[in-house]
């Protein structure tokens, strides 16, 4: 005669879904093996805590999930990120709601979780990346629509000005509309961005990001400080480093820029240089590649913008333009690489990924 507990507790060990048992007050009863391998954490450190309260970072909508036992009725959630100890893990969670039983705790919800496999993160990445440009492209035209006109529009000013010279009233709103074109021009350049890429030579990374370092730190509050976390390993890569400089400059300033706004007690940003390797790149594998990140202990980027930050004119930051990211990533794209991005509460990194040649 066989024991169904024990053939259930060999059963649920040996599945490669985390599974995951709640009782009524989403207090964690039982996990198996492959939940421990997913969040990297023991059971100890599980069982027995309340769900909301294991993580670092979720976006799991824990309201929903309560309100399962009101319908009883489970669904399933597609996209859900887990962060436990800075490792954030992309998921798909399905919810079922079961009979509660005494010799199991009164369990009355059952999670199945299931990490995202990576070539759907790939396809996402693709499109993603495909939608940003898009978006640039649309922008960019907008921008050559508007800049044509608008040197006319100073010209004809400036021809009013000599005409009524002497004029000071005239003069008074020549001068505005003069001013206000040259503003939007200054604007219009920037959403335009660079538009070639230079040719590249090689360079090391980290004198690029000596020279970043120190002009941020000439304007550094006292309560902000800069680390640096450098592989003095990685080799000299093919970049144009003016243009490089600029990119992390923008994320670095972004990041100085939270910290102040939010006043962060012991604010920290990280520069941290790594070899990172079968990196996937708009959907080719580089072999190794250079991975530099840049990491903030911020309030994070509202969940709202997070899955558009990088698209021109969306900002969180209180009167920005919303144009450092983009130039940034099509700074990147020029030197063939990616910026990825993941953010919670206390924890915000931009992460470039640059392809080293063989």
């Amino acid at each position: 005669m066989y024991n169904l507990t024990s053939i259930a507790d060999y059963v649920l060990d040996n599945m490669v879904t985390a599974i995951i048992l709640l009782d009524h007050d989403l207090t964690i009863r039982y996990i198996n093996q492959s939940t421990e391998q997913l969040f990297g954490v023991s059971s100890r450190k599980l069982v027995g805590h309340n769900l909301t309260k294991v993580f670092d970072y979720t976006n799991f909508d824990f309201d929903r999930l309560k309100n399962c036992l009101n319908t009883d009725l489970g669904y399933t959630d597609y996209e859900v990120t887990f962060v436990n100890e800075a490792h954030p893990s992309l998921a798909e969670v399905s919810v079922t709601v079961i009979e509660p039983k005494p010799e199991f705790y009164n369990c009355v919800l059952l999670l199945e979780i299931r990490k995202i496999e990576q070539q759907r993160k790939m396809n996402q990445e693709i499109l993603q990346h495909a939608q940003q440009i898009a978006a640039r492209d649309l922008v960019r035209g907008l921008a050559h629509e508007i800049k044509n006109p608008l040197g006319g529009l100073r010209g004809a000013a400036q021809l009013l000005e000599r005409q009524f010279k002497g004029q000071d009233d005239v003069r008074e709103y020549t001068s505005v509309i003069i001013e206000q074109a040259d503003r939007l021009k200054h604007l219009v350049d920037k959403l335009l961005g660079p538009q070639k890429a230079t040719p590249h030579q090689m360079h090391n990374i980290h004198e690029v990001l000596e020279k970043i370092l120190k002009l941020v730190s000439m304007d550094l509050p006292d309560y902000i400080q800069l680390i640096r976390d450098y592989d003095p390993s990685i080799p000299e890569l093919a970049m144009d480093p003016d243009q490089l400089q600029q990119a992390i400059l923008n994320i670095v300033c972004n990041a100085v820029f939270i910290l102040k706004e939010h006043k962060i007690p012991n604010g920290r940003i990280t520069i941290k240089t790594r070899t990172a390797y079968r990196v996937s790149i708009h959907g080719n594998i580089s072999k190794t590649a250079a991975c530099i990140s840049v990491t903030d202990n911020g309030p994070g980027i509202p969940p709202q913008i997070r899955d558009t930050v990088f698209y021109p004119m969306v900002t969180g930051r209180t009167g920005g333009t919303g144009l450092g990211l983009s130039i940034s990533q099509n700074i990147v794209d020029q030197h063939h690489g990616k910026i990825e991005c993941t953010s919670w509460n206390g924890h915000t990194e931009f992460a470039i990924y640059l392809p080293l040649k063989e």
